[in-house]
């Protein structure tokens, strides 16, 4: 998992409240288990004008002009910025990678749905509450015709505006996990040493357990 210690980006702004995991990655697209190839279909029924289908070729869709992810200011964007509730509905795993594979690394919203917000730090993307003012001035920003680009600190837990900063708050072991790019699997491999030293006093003690 790549870490998050400071992080530059263009912000989209997707002006919508209760965002589902179904939006996110609509349910046709779940068959696959691994983490890659989603970013394409992120958002797909809002991206698109027509139905997608897996395997269906991206050159032959009808793109949304109006949706943001297809607006020029906003290409290359990697902090996302929502309304309340975002993530909300299934706990599928799937929301998560389908917005780190489209390059997201940060989210910002007034409130999460739980099992999304556990989700996004056990794949190496920030989410970050923010108020309703500052919400509002960051769309009021996004949207205009410069756009908004952010710097987000990890280390010292600030969103940085040009000269403006934003404290936030974050789990200390989920803001840990994050600065060394840790998921479970990684946190599990630094006990490597201890757990290969078990296993072999425990064959030791039981051999007849492992034959």
């Amino acid at each position: 998992m790549l870490p998050i210690i400071k992080h530059e980006g263009i912000v989209i702004p997707l002006d919508r409240s209760n965002v589902d995991t179904d939006a996110i990655i609509p349910k046709q697209f779940l068959k696959s288990i691994k983490k890659s190839g989603f970013g394409p279909n992120l958002f797909d029924e809002w991206r698109y004008l027509d139905q997608g289908e897996p395997g269906k070729e991206l050159t032959v869709r009808k793109i949304n002009p109006e949706f943001v992810l297809n607006k020029l200011q906003y290409k290359n964007g990697t902090i996302l910025l929502a309304r309340e509730n975002f993530g909300c509905g299934s706990s599928r795993e799937h929301a998560p990678w389908a917005l780190l594979d489209y390059g997201i690394r940060i989210i910002l919203a007034p409130s999460f749905a739980d099992i999304f917000y556990g989700n996004c730090f056990k794949n190496g993307i920030l989410p970050i509450l923010i108020n309703k003012n500052i919400t509002d001035l960051f769309f009021e920003k996004a949207e205009s015709e410069e756009g908004l680009r952010l710097n987000i600190d990890l280390e010292n837990q600030k969103i940085i505006d040009g000269s403006d900063s934003y404290s936030f708050d974050v789990d200390s072991f989920k803001k840990y996990c994050l600065l060394e790019g840790l998921d479970e699997i990684g946190l599990t491999l630094k006990h490597k040493a201890d757990i290969k030293s078990f296993e072999n006093n425990y064959h030791s003690q039981f051999p007849w357990l492992t034959k």
